[in-house]
């Protein structure tokens, strides 16, 4: 028995396609150091650290004018816990916040982009 799956995503859609070596490649753009990557674009990202992560550098999704219902927030290598009063700033928001390592984000990405949800990722850049 064999099953092709594909991801099948209107054009319009960002698809994550690399991580690694300090650098991203989105829907055939490639960016260096962290991203913020929209249903329908990717800017880069300040934030360098976990240190970086906070309500204020994630101001450009929580204004986001199509909405977005989720956010998936790739924390580097590893994982480490969710900075104080993260979770809840985003929740008074309206955002429910998913807090996982840089590639468990990079993949869920992808995967809700397909399923069709109103989802972010702020992804901190891994070596």
């Amino acid at each position: 028995m064999s099953l092709d799956i594909n991801i099948v995503v209107p054009k319009d859609r960002q698809l994550i396609q690399f991580y690694g070596d300090g650098k991203f490649k989105v829907s055939g753009v490639g960016f260096e150091g962290s991203i913020l990557v929209f249903l329908e674009e990717t800017r880069a990202w300040s934030a360098k650290s976990i240190e970086d992560i906070t309500l204020d550098t994630l101001k450009p999704i929580i204004d986001a004018t199509d909405g977005v219902d989720l956010l998936l927030v790739g924390c580097g290598e590893r994982f480490v816990p969710v900075p104080k009063g993260l979770r809840q700033g985003l929740k008074d928001a309206g955002i429910v916040l998913e807090w996982m390592d840089t590639g468990a984000a990079s993949r869920t990405f992808n995967v809700l982009v397909a399923e069709e949800r109103r989802v972010a990722a702020a992804i901190l850049a891994v070596p």
